[in-house]
């Protein structure tokens, strides 16, 4: 293994002869790896084949890649794939030891399997709407349940108004209530709110004290934000249109009404560019968008907004393969990875890579356990006990595992 850098600079790590390279804040972390099967001892080349329209979550210790699409037969798997051209299927990719597992659940498993909305609430994995084969004529609005511990699906059962059965619309949990906005039949476009409480597992078709005029537009595949006292809706579109981002609506959950917030271009830059089917993640007040489509090109920048400022910040990194319908999510640790998505719209292609990028400098544990998995690949395939002897905590332990 070989180290180089030092300060500020880029750290680069040569592994085993293949490319695995960290580096500061804000440049982007090919990950080629090495698979493991699913008894972790015996190497195979299982991976997630190329999707888009898929979700992913992620914890301390795993990212969870959920669902996806993709007609091209081959890349599908073909025969073997009985949900072709959808992935009905459950990923998870273990930071530790950079392997690839598909997880083998128990209880039903949702059909809805394109454009779903996903987040992750403990150790259990929510799944909201979404549509399956053709697009607009299967769609959800049902809450499944994954509790990825126990590997078991289960299906929320609700009372109240429930939102229509769509796909595209964007979720947030916020003090144990869940909040959906948006999102598409396939023939109508939403501006539709709707909360969940998670404990009575009520829903209520929220009514903001706006005149119609008031409200934010029609959309499907734009993301959110939140505060706790205010869930921003950022781009998304139509098939037509993809929405600006100079200016964001902004959902207040004391006064029960939409407002318009807006923001401060980036110096000399200006506003990212309008777009739908992107990413974003939030670490604290900062939220980062990524990638996405604005009806003409496929856009790769990488963005900031800070939702105490509303400044924009283009950050010095551009995708390496610039994506739409693509999946990102953040580690506690602020650490953000990139599944996937369309690469290309003419060929209609699209890609199984995963990225990782640094959004905040990592702390001193994160750059020494990084470093210690480098120089002791084995220490997944150690027993508890070892560990513990070896003065691991057993967070770290359970990072491992």
């Amino acid at each position: 293994m070989q180290l180089k850098g030092e300060g500020g600079r880029a750290l680069v790590i040569s592994l085993g002869g293949q490319s695995l390279w960290t580096r500061a804040p804000h440049r982007w972390d090919l990950l080629k790896v090495v698979f493991l099967s699913l008894n972790r001892f015996v190497f195979s080349l299982h991976m997630p084949p190329a999707r888009s329209g898929h979700r992913c979550v992620a914890d301390n210790t795993n990212l969870y890649v959920f669902g996806g699409y993709n007609p091209d037969y081959d890349e599908s798997g073909g025969q073997e794939n009985e949900d072709y051209p959808l992935f009905r299927e459950l990923w998870r990719y273990h930071f530790a030891t950079g392997t690839w597992q598909q997880i083998r659940t128990e209880g039903y498993m949702p059909t809805e399997l394109a454009s779903m909305s996903a987040v992750l609430h403990g150790n259990n994995l929510l799944v909201f709407g979404g549509t399956g084969i053709p697009f607009g004529e299967n769609n959800g609005n049902d809450v499944h349940v994954c509790n990825v511990k126990y590997k078991r699906w289960s299906l929320l059962n609700c009372r109240g108004k429930k939102p229509n059965r769509i796909y595209g619309q964007a979720m947030a949990i916020i003090n144990s209530f869940l909040y959906v906005f948006g999102g598409t039949t396939g023939y109508i476009y939403s501006t539709d709110l709707h909360r969940l409480d998670l404990n009575t597992r009520e829903w209520i078709h929220l009514k903001p004290n706006n005149p119609p005029d008031d409200l934010p537009e029609e959309r499907y595949r734009h993301e959110i934000a939140h505060d706790r006292q205010r869930i921003y809706i950022l781009g998304g579109g139509t098939s037509w249109t993809s929405y600006p981002l100079d200016k964001i609506h902004a959902y207040n959950l004391e006064t029960n009404s939409w407002e318009e917030i807006s923001t401060k271009p980036h110096d000399k830059i200006g506003y990212p560019a309008p777009r739908r089917c992107h990413s974003c993640v939030q670490i604290r007040n900062d939220v980062f968008l990524c990638g996405g489509y604005n009806g003409e090109v496929i856009v790769a920048d990488l963005w900031k907004i800070n939702l105490q400022t509303f400044q924009w910040t283009k950050l010095p990194a551009v995708m390496p393969e610039p994506a739409y319908f693509h999946c990102a999510a953040v580690t506690p640790a602020g650490c953000m990875y990139i599944h996937g998505g369309v690469v290309n719209i003419h060929e209609n292609k699209r890609t199984g890579s995963l990225f990782k990028i640094w959004l905040v400098v990592p702390s001193l544990l994160e750059l020494c356990w990084e470093r210690l998995l480098k120089a002791h690949p084995q220490l997944a395939q150690l027993p508890t006990m070892q560990l513990l002897h070896l003065g691991l905590t057993q967070e770290l332990i359970e990072r491992l595992k």
